[in-house]
């Protein structure tokens, strides 16, 4: 009897102990992505990006303009990375090797900058930076409104109450119409800074205003047809909050650059 179950006891542990082998193994071989990343752009320029987990949220505002109905549930599927700050006017010399903005700053938002422009920014951070399974982009309009929420379904991701935009925003009432260094405000749960006001930040998709009505759940790209993008977030010279909810929506052409317009990036997670 001893004798049996000395035998099971020993097989047992030939089942059980290499499976925490191959799950020691996997956890050695695949370690969880950094919360944050920094590139080296060359010249002492950094760029840094924040993980953002995947999950769920409740995407528009019933409260909100027509184009943001109907609310409805977004999941975001893969984590992503996104950047902590809109990208700087000494980020964009780093990368394409010439000046870009109205508000002179190196520390300013880059802005006057069409979506065409942001793009020939990031396929130039792909051939740098990019690898397979690694491919920098703008981040989509889920991506970027789901990130500038972090978690939280309050008209702003500071609360419902107004009065503390100026703790976390550059707009008209604060800015002196103009932009400001990046991250001077409080950052978002998440670690973003300047989700809300100081520059419009173009997103990838094209826009469509009655898009939610048929939006898919999973991962929602933007319609395939349209001739505007669109740009989220506010900007300086904006005077009525409302205008840099998180949910709160604008366009433009995509070839069109003014001096409210820049972006941030969004990076994949490597598989």
């Amino acid at each position: 009897m001893k004798s049996s179950r000395f035998v099971a006891g020993v097989v047992a542990l030939l089942v059980v102990v290499p499976c925490l082998g191959d799950a020691l193994c996997k956890a050695t071989a695949e370690p969880p992505p950094a919360k944050e990343i920094t590139l080296d752009l060359g010249g002492g320029v950094k760029m840094e990006l924040v993980l953002i987990p995947a999950g769920e949220f409740m995407m528009g505002d019933a409260a909100g303009d027509f184009d943001e109905v109907p609310v409805h549930k977004v999941t975001i599927t893969r984590p992503f990375f996104l950047g902590k700050y809109e990208v700087t006017q000494e980020q964009w010399k780093a990368i394409m090797g010439t000046d870009a903005g109205r508000h002179k700053g190196a520390s300013n938002p880059v802005e006057r900058v069409s979506w065409h422009d942001c793009q020939a920014l990031i396929n130039k951070l792909n051939e740098k930076f990019g690898r397979p399974g690694v491919e920098f982009s703008l981040p989509t309009e889920a991506q970027w409104e789901y990130a500038c929420r972090a978690g939280t379904t309050t008209r702003w991701s500071f609360g419902d109450d107004k009065a503390s935009a100026g703790e976390y925003a550059w707009w008209d009432r604060n800015a002196g119409y103009r932009t400001k260094p990046v991250g001077q405000k409080k950052p978002n749960a998440w670690g973003l800074y300047d989700m809300h006001g100081n520059v419009w930040e173009w997103c990838a998709d094209r826009y469509g205003e009655d898009y939610y009505k048929r939006s898919p759940r999973a991962d929602p790209t933007g319609p395939t047809k349209g001739s505007s993008r669109v740009l989220r977030g506010g900007s300086y010279s904006y005077d009525n909050p409302k205008h840099f909810r998180c949910a709160f929506r604008y366009k433009d052409r995509p070839d069109r650059a003014n001096d409210h317009h820049g972006f941030r990036v969004a990076r994949t997670v490597a598989p």
